[in-house]
This record gives C-alpha cells, sequence and structure tokens, in this order.
C-alpha cells in the first residue's frame, strides 16, 4: 500500500512498505527536466545531476562512492525531459545512513571550479559519444524536427556551446528556480521503518523556497512534421520516424501502449514479424510510445542498408497502411494486454521499478493506482478505442529523421 505524507513545506514523502524484503530503495524526483530550461540552459539540468556527486562540504566526490561502496549499496541518477531522480539501494539497516549522504548531496554541493571544469569535460565526452551513436543520436535530431520552437526538441545532454557557459552561479540559480520544496517527492520502496520516515522528514521537511522560485508549467507544444537527413561515413543507415500522439493522461492510455506493443515493441509484433523475420531487412526495428503531461508520440526506428533502405521504409508503410485499413486482431489485442499484465506484476518485483512507478505518479498525476487498478484498467481495453487510436494517429502527417551510410565494396 502506497502511503503520502506531506511535511510543512511541501515535500512529499511517497512510501510503499514491503516487509518481506531486506533492501530499501529511496529516490529523491525533483520536477526539473530539461523541457523546462531556457535555450541558454539547455543541459544545465543534467550537468546538476552530474555535480551533485562531485562533492560536499564534508565530503571529497570519492568519499561518497567509497561511503556506499563500504555499506554494498547503490547510487545514481537521472535526467530527463520531464524530471530528475538521485536514488539509491541499500540493505534496510542502512537506509538513514543513506538519505543522509543523498541530503548532503542535495543541499551542500561544493561546486567547486576544478570539479566544474573535469565534470564539463565528462559531460562533453557523453555529448561526442551520443553523437557518434547514429542509433542514439537519430532521436535527438527527430526530437528537434518534432518539436523546434519548444525546450522538448533539445537534447537532454544540451550542446558543447551551452555547456561551455555553465557554472556555479548558473547552478546554484537554476536550483532556487526548480529545486523549491514544492517540486520535490522523496520516494521510497522495500522494508522501510517508521524512523527512516521521520529521519527522512527531519532532513527534508524544513527547506524554504527562494524567491527565485518558478512554477513549472506545461508547454503543449505543438508537432511539426519535419523532415531531417545527413550523410555519414558509417556502414548502416539509420531511420526513426514519428506521429502526434496522446499524453499520458488520456483516457486511453493504456489502449496506447497496448497498441504500440502489437505493433513494434516486441517479437511477435506486425514490425518485428514483418520487417526481420519476413523479410530480413534489418536487425534492429521497434516502435515505443513516449507519453508526457501534455503530448505524446509515437516512434518507429530501424537501422540497415543503403541498398535496402527503400524496402524497409515500404514494408513499415506497408504495415502501417494495413494497421489503418484492416485494424487489429483481437488475437492480437489479447496478447497485448496479457503482456502489459505480466510487465505490471512483474515489475513489481524490484523494489526500484516500485520506487520509480510511486515517484513519478506523484509528481505527474498526485494519486497512485494499487496494482489491480492497473490490471483492471489493461482489462478494459478495447477494440474500439485501439481503433480510434489508430485512426487519430497514424492518418496524421510524420516527422522523419534519417542517417544514410556510405556502404563499403566488398
Amino acid at each position: 500500500m502506497v502511503q503520502i505524507y506531506t511535511c510543512q513545506n511541501g515535500v512529499r514523502i511517497v512510501s510503499e512498505h514491503v516487509p518481506y524484503v531486506r533492501s530499501v530503495t529511496i529516490g529523491i524526483w525533483v520536477d526539473a527536466g530539461s523541457r523546462y530550461e531556457l535555450p541558454h540552459e539547455n543541459g544545465i539540468t543534467h550537468f546538476i545531476e552530474h555535480m551533485l556527486f562531485k562533492g560536499t562540504a564534508t565530503r571529497s566526490a570519492h568519499q561518497i562512492a567509497q561511503a556506499f561502496d563500504r555499506i554494498g549499496g547503490e547510487i545514481n541518477a537521472f535526467t530527463s525531459k520531464e524530471n530528475t531522480c538521485y536514488f539509491t539501494k541499500v540493505l534496510d539497516h542502512h537506509g538513514e545512513h543513506a538519505i543522509d549522504m543523498l541530503a548532503d548531496m542535495f543541499f551542500n554541493s561544493a561546486l567547486r571550479e576544478d570539479d566544474l571544469e573535469r565534470e564539463r569535460q565528462v559531460v562533453g565526452e557523453e555529448i561526442l559519444m551520443s553523437e557518434d551513436a547514429a542509433d542514439d543520436d537519430i532521436h535527438e535530431k527527430l526530437w528537434y524536427e518534432m518539436y523546434p520552437k519548444d525546450a522538448l526538441g533539445l537534447p537532454i545532454l544540451g550542446t558543447a556551446e551551452t555547456l561551455a557557459t555553465f557554472d556555479a552561479d548558473m547552478i546554484r540559480n537554476y536550483m532556487d528556480k526548480h529545486y523549491a520544496p514544492e517540486n520535490v517527492v522523496i520516494s521510497i520502496a522495500g522494508n522501510i521503518s517508521t524512523a527512516l520516515i521521520r529521519h527522512i522528514e527531519k532532513l527534508f521537511g524544513y527547506y524554504e523556497r527562494t524567491e527565485k522560485f518558478v512554477k513549472s508549467a506545461l508547454t503543449y507544444p505543438e508537432f511539426t512534421a519535419g523532415h531531417y537527413k545527413e550523410e555519414r561515413d558509417i556502414e548502416q543507415s539509420h531511420i526513426a520516424l514519428s506521429y502526434p500522439a496522446i499524453s499520458c493522461k488520456n483516457p486511453d492510455f493504456y489502449s496506447f501502449v497496448a497498441l504500440n506493443n502489437l505493433i513494434g515493441g516486441n517479437m511477435s509484433s506486425r514490425l518485428f514479424q514483418g520487417v526481420r523475420e519476413d523479410r530480413g531487412l534489418a536487425y534492429s526495428i521497434y516502435s515505443y510510445e513516449t507519453a508526457y503531461a501534455d503530448i505524446g508520440t509515437f516512434t518507429i526506428y530501424s537501422s540497415t542498408t543503403n541498398k535496402q533502405m527503400p524496402l524497409l521504409v515500404e514494408t513499415i508503410d506497408a504495415t502501417l497502411h494495413d494497421i489503418v485499413t484492416n485494424g487489429i486482431t483481437h488475437e492480437e489485442l489479447t496478447n497485448a494486454k496479457e503482456q502489459l499484465k505480466a510487465s505490471v506484476v512483474l515489475g513489481i518485483e524490484s523494489m526500484e521499478t516500485r520506487m520509480s512507478r510511486n515517484g513519478k505518479a506523484e509528481l505527474i498525476f498526485g494519486r497512485h493506482k494499487t496494482i489491480d487498478e492497473v490490471i483492471a484498467g489493461v482489462d478494459a481495453i478495447s477494440m474500439e478505442a485501439c481503433d480510434r487510436l489508430i485512426q487519430t494517429i497514424f492518418t496524421k502527417e510524420r516527422a522523419t529523421a534519417i542517417i544514410n551510410g556510405t556502404e563499403q565494396e566488398a
């Protein structure tokens, strides 16, 4: 059972007690993602995530890493377009010690100049690594084509140009704007004690927002059917195409996820069978749904040789045309629903999954569904809802990104 406690300053503590495990996973969720950055701040949310690991007034970066290793714990973080999460997984009796260190990192990051310079180099390498990987970079290019006038279209990592401008003052200013108590959720899952909850409240329940606080607002950006194409000195060619879809708050969201599963989300999907198994056109072919609080997209990605690219695109288009014209089968929908239910049920065996699920639910929805409610929602998916989504999504103009490789002679 998920319980929510709101501290006097607005920080929310979301806990799910699982007495049969001997671990606890704790995540600090911040309603600050790259979509809330100003143009000159692009990449700063992710850079802050890195800098919080670089040491505090009392702990160096090495001491932080050593402290978690000493208790056999794991610590990590990630930045998305919507939020940032700093999390740890430790044995249950180390919970208070782990949150002490997370709180020190969260509130007392030193932001030393030499650390800033070193981490600037690290993130710079991360940007270059992403750009070198065409199967990764193509999605960044696609997002820019979809939302060229909104921060959603910009890379989470930022650019070399924006990265070079970040300093301690910019970081503190950004954190003052976005790391306010109202934007923070502490999500905990595992063998939780009352003492741990009280300790978290003591650490996070009394700090105050500054006058610089800015309430994050959804932008509802308009989808643009842009087209990107470039040539690279690589062996394979890559293609990603995307359609405007629905948000995670749409009543048909479960149907959206099921539809993705049967179109390109698994090995029995239409695209995997048609492109890879039947024709051998590609090793990698898949689709995925992206659903934010205000907008959503449906994306298909694949890679193949230049020679086979026209046939690959033709096969993808024929698959989608058949779905638009003839719909899906009851068997496909039944299988997709069972896959979804299995994913939900198997996922709760992981405390990290529970922590993540609860943290995002509190930030985005402010409410929590039980597993039985989720399964009931999946069972309620109808052919009519899927048909409605098919006509809503795949009859619209799409955005496309293509990176063509230069094939070598054998």
